[in-house]
Order: structure tokens, then C-alpha cells, then sequence
């Protein structure tokens, strides 16, 4: 069975299929069409992706999964959350700004949020998910791997930041990670 990718960037697509690997699973993953425009208009990042996933499968007839995801920091009341993306012109961009928001506040806890969602073709949502990686902003960038804020954005639980683990060690515990974990299972059912 298809199940359109509600996005129309080629790498979401590869990571996401990274994630639906499993030999049970007989899902063959395609991207948007890219004139295919959809609005975040969410207030969360669950709502983002429903909204996502429920307009791309109405639209092309098809089954669709979307995700919305970023992080949420706890001294800055939850931002950049829904707007981590447009926090700045680059990821260089929005580590400087975070980090200069911040400054010196000793409360860096922090937590990285990626909602799936799935909708049949008529735009039912059908299956939806939130994983959480909670952690703590540092003081300096750390590491050379990732994207995004992963330099930052250090797991206790691991002792390093995302931008220093291995790719198998973020592929599990990431946010993204414990949000797919908790759809495998529910999306084998979903299957004929």
C-alpha cells in the first residue's frame, strides 16, 4: 500500500523510511507533489501534523502520514516550539538567538517534540502519535553531527548532545524515534 509522505523534501522522506523498515510492515512510502501547498496553521505540533496528513490524503485519494516536530524550551514558555524552523534564517541563525534568549538562566531544561499523524484516504485520521526526548540546552555548541539544534540540545540520559551521538543512538532515542516505536505497532494493524 502507498502512503504519501506530506512533504515534499526527499530527506524527511528517506528518514522517515528509515523508520518504517520493519519486514512486516508493506507500506511503499511517496513524497507530495510539491505544487501540493499545506498551511501550518496549527497551534500544536499534533495539530500541524493531523492537519498536514489530513490534507495531502484528501486531496490525492491516497493514504498519508505527516509529522510536525521542534523543540520546546522550559525557561523561554515553550518556545521556539511550532516555530523552531522560522527561529532564525539558519540552524546558526537560531542557535545564536536561542542561546542569546537564554543567557545565563540556570534553568535549561528543554525537551525536543515529534507528533505523527496518518489519515486515510478520505482524510480521517486514523493514527496519531507525540514522542518526547527531554534534555537541557547548553551553554556552547557541542559535536559535529545532525541538524538543526542538535548541537545544543544535550540527553542526559546518553551524556552527549544529538549532534555527538551515533545515528543508530539518535534513531532511538530521539523524539522522532519514540514516536515511530509507538506507531509501528499500531500501524501493522492498519495494514490488509
Amino acid at each position: 500500500m502507498r502512503l504519501i509522505v506530506a512533504t515534499s523534501n526527499p530527506g524527511k522522506l528517506k528518514e522517515m523510511e528509515a523508520y518504517l523498515t520493519d519486514p512486516e510492515l508493506n507500506w511503499e512510502l511517496a513524497l507530495k507533489p510539491a505544487e501540493l501547498d499545506i498551511e501550518e496553521t496549527g497551534e500544536t505540533f499534533l495539530a500541524n501534523a493531523c492537519l498536514k496528513a489530513s490534507q495531502v490524503a484528501k486531496a490525492l485519494g491516497e493514504w498519508a502520514i505527516a509529522d510536525d516536530s521542534g523543540l520546546r524550551v522550559n525557561a523561554l514558555n515553550g518556545a521556539p516550539g511550532i516555530y523552531s524552523a522560522r527561529y532564525g534564517t539558519s540552524d546558526q541563525n537560531r542557535i545564536e538567538r536561542l542561546l542569546a534568549e537564554l543567557g545565563d538562566t540556570p534553568n535549561r531544561g528543554a525537551e525536543f517534540v515529534c507528533a505523527v499523524a496518518i489519515a486515510q484516504p478520505d482524510g480521517a485520521i486514523v493514527l496519531q502519535t507525540e514522542g518526547i526526548c527531554p534534555g537541557e540546552i547548553l551553554q556552547a555548541p557541542r559535536g559535529t553531527g545532525g541538524f538543526g539544534y542538535d548541537p545544543i540540545f544535550y540527553v542526559p540520559s546518553q551524556s552527549m548532545t544529538f549532534a555527538e551521538m551515533p545515528a543508530e543512538v539518535k534513531h532511538a532515542v530521539s523524539h522522532r524515534g519514540v514516536a515511530f516505536q509507538a506507531l509501528l505497532p499500531q500501524l501493522k494493524q492498519l495494514q490488509p
